[in-house]
């Protein structure tokens, strides 16, 4: 079979498709909402005590999507130069190995964005707090780190832990800072299980890619836990968000109508039972979508959770 066939293959067998397809997978669509969610709850925490200022809610929104697309075409212009990514690689956004975008383009697009997120950035400080800044460059100097520079940090066991927490707790506590110039503990706390779910989203990554990153010499918690045991270090996660949830309703920190956010339970059982058995990377394509839905699905559902009890305040 020639390369070009093999190709095609590939392309048929993920669905992918040409035209503005090539640039919408570029941006790994299936991870922004890891951007979404924690600029949402975070501000939806802060409409709680007060009005919310739209545009800073916005630029925000926009800022975050931005620094996360650019981790994600940073993420695929260094596996390709370190040879990681090829044709048959399954989870990439393949613009390079498979559509023949030049890497110097999406290394350019990736810059970019952090320029245009670095001036969203200026409009952000200057309405808020300037120390804003300096929490922002870091952030943005930990998404280029995931994947790029000598040490890349997705290459080791801290991958999930520094997504999480970046694109978690900062992102939460960013969001409702500026909206209030304070922050408080209890925003922090709840930023936890959104942390958490996020993490598991590259968690999930790590475990389909387990076989093919172990052979290229990363050292992901999936290479050090092994397929049974990721799969059950992903389902711990799972239960200690939730059983923190439950904790946040009981004590009052999150109002009642949080409960609904149980209702992502669903996709994370069925992201658990995806990855049981499975060995192949395409097997395993379903449960990763699954634990990126179960962030999805939580974060909308707590967002929506503090945005009734504006208007219905029960519990």
């Amino acid at each position: 079979m020639s390369l070009v066939q093999n190709n095609q293959n590939v392309k048929a067998s993920l669905n992918e498709r040409e035209g503005f397809q090539v640039w919408w997978r570029l941006l790994r669509p299936h991870t922004l909402t890891a951007a979404f969610v924690p600029v949402f709850v975070g501000t939806m925490l802060a409409a709680m005590e007060q009005s919310i200022d739209f545009w800073l809610f916005a630029a925000m929104l926009l800022a975050s999507i931005l620094i996360q697309a650019a981790t994600n075409m940073f993420n695929e212009y260094y596996d390709y130069v370190r040879g990681l990514d090829n044709e048959n690689s399954v989870g990439i956004g393949g613009t390079i190995v498979r559509d023949g975008i030049r890497p110097k383009t999406v290394l350019f697009l990736a810059l970019s964005f952090f320029v245009i997120a670095g001036l969203l950035g200026i409009y952000i400080c200057a309405s808020s707090s300037w120390w804003i800044a300096v929490i922002g460059l870091i952030s943005m100097l930990f998404g280029y780190l995931y994947t790029g520079g000598p040490y890349p940090i997705a290459y080791t066991p801290f991958g999930e832990v520094t997504a999480g927490f970046f694109m978690g707790t900062i992102i939460i506590g960013i969001s409702y800072y500026i909206q209030r110039l304070i922050i408080t503990g209890e925003v922090l706390i709840v930023s936890i299980p959104v942390a958490i779910f996020v993490g598991t989203i590259l968690l999930a990554n790590n475990i389909r890619d387990r076989v093919g990153d172990e052979e290229n010499g990363r050292k992901t918690l999936a290479i050090l836990f092994g397929h049974k045991g990721s799969i059950v270090f992903l389902a711990v996660l799972f239960i200690f968000a939730y059983i923190i949830t439950g904790a946040l309703i009981f004590t009052g920190t999150l109002p009642l109508w949080s409960v609904i956010t149980f209702f992502s339970v669903i996709k994370a059982r069925k992201a658990i039972q995806g990855f049981i058995g499975k060995q192949a990377p395409l097997e395993m394509m379903p449960a990763m979508k699954a634990t990126a839905q179960t962030n999805t699905i939580y974060g909308l559902l707590l967002g929506l959770s503090l945005l009734i009890h504006l208007y219905l305040p029960f519990g």
